[in-house]
């Protein structure tokens, strides 16, 4: 009768609908996620800038159940740590673009192409595309772009003196971090030095040698017996800006919070000066590329990794990491924003970047340079190089940047 047909009806709706929901289930899937970042975009007090991300990612993606691993490794030091095990490291993580082929070697980075490469393509400049390509192809979702460049005390010079480094020591003390090796080939490469000539070609090498390179070196020792000049080392950059004795600091966009809180509205932020070496004024520079977010090609779930990736690098992602830590976007639509394309931090780093800079080799051939720059610039600050001897020290630099 109606009502026993009424009755499986009913009966029939709803094992079809346990029965769907049965497949939902099923179709859900669980995934496991390590993210690796530095510290500071774990850090409650700026905001937690990767949990809500990946928060913000897992709620826009509920085809997956996905539980998120944290671990703490800063860009510099992923291709120290990754390549170690790369099996049992980060499925998803941050990384300095000169690492790239460190991370090849290793196996311990994943080609991108499709709708990711594509992201890369149409969301950067021509450079940021170039610092995260190899071969012409594409291995990581870039967010920043990343290199130094010039605090300085707008009372203590002029926009004439900052075009100048020789200018200003005339005016006012400026620490610049000679120790460190990411920031004291500046004079050479001003002075015509090359690495890997265009910096992909691993048969020419480092060239700091020759006329050009000795003169650079009897430059930068006068520039460590200026009295004006202080060595950027264990903080002093800082804490002598702090105090007022040091008047210009070079750095970068990490440090752009202590540097305003310091000066003020004294605070100005420029690309590199000149430098005069043997009578002819050069122009300092720095290393440029790119930060960005690499995939494991060990991951399990390289679909959803991926997905993380490009939504960890997208533009609404840059947003959020400039707000709460003022880490530089590199997004095309985010550059073109009125409000952001006014800020005085993101004009130094992108005017350094377009005018005072190279891109920074990713060969793998370029680890001996960090330990012989750093070990060379110990030497300048320690008064063990002279312009007697410079010329033997400046074989024996060269020798150790080609491990030879």
């Amino acid at each position: 009768d109606k009502m026993k047909i009424r009755k499986s009806l009913i009966a029939l709706a709803g094992v079809l609908a346990l029965s769907a929901c049965g497949q939902e289930a099923e179709e859900k899937k669980n995934v496991t996620l390590t993210v690796w970042s530095p510290a500071e975009d774990q850090d409650e007090s700026q905001g937690n800038w990767l949990q809500t991300m990946c928060d913000e990612f897992a709620a826009a993606n509920p085809q997956w159940e996905i539980e998120f691993k944290y671990g703490t490794v800063s860009e510099e030091a992923i291709g120290k740590t990754v390549v170690q095990d790369p099996k049992n490291s980060a499925d998803v993580y941050m990384f300095s673009n000169d690492q790239i082929g460190t991370l090849l070697d290793a196996d311990a980075i994943a080609k991108l192409g499709g709708e990711a490469a594509e992201d890369v393509k149409k969301n950067n400049s021509q450079l940021i595309i170039d610092s995260v390509t190899k071969d012409d192809a594409i291995y990581g979702i870039p967010f920043t772009t990343n290199t130094w460049f010039m605090y300085y005390d707008k009372s203590a010079f002029s926009e004439d003196d900052i075009k100048s480094l020789d200018v200003m020591l005339e005016k006012g003390k400026v620490a610049f971090p000679m120790t460190t090796a990411w920031y004291n080939g500046s004079f050479f490469l001003a002075n015509g030095a090359t690495l890997f000539g265009d910096g992909s070609d691993a048969s020419k090498g480092i060239d700091f040698g020759g006329e050009k390179g000795l003169q650079t070196v009897n430059y930068m020792v006068d520039l460590v017996a200026n009295p004006n000049f202080v060595n950027d080392a264990d903080g002093a950059g800082l804490s002598n800006l702090r105090s007022g004795e040091v008047k210009a600091y070079f750095s970068g966009s990490w440090d752009y919070a202590q540097v305003k809180e310091i000066l003020g509205d004294n605070l100005g932020a420029s690309q590199l000066p000149m430098v005069n070496i043997n009578g002819t004024d050069k122009q300092m520079l720095s290393f440029a590329g790119s930060k960005a977010i690499g995939v494991n090609p060990n991951c399990e779930d390289q679909e959803v990794a991926v997905a993380l990736a490009r939504f960890l690098g997208s533009s609404e992602a840059q947003l959020k990491h400039y707000e709460m830590r003022s880490v530089i976007p590199c997004s095309n639509e985010l550059l073109s924003d009125p409000t952001i394309s006014k800020d005085i931090l993101i004009n130094a780093q992108n005017d350094t970047i377009a005018n005072t800079s190279i891109i920074q080799p990713t060969l793998s051939e370029m680890a001996p340079y960090w330990i012989a720059a750093e070990t060379f610039g110990k030497a300048l600050i320690a008064k063990d190089i002279t312009k007697d001897n410079a010329q033997q020290k400046l074989d024996d630099y060269v020798t150790q940047l080609n491990n030879q």
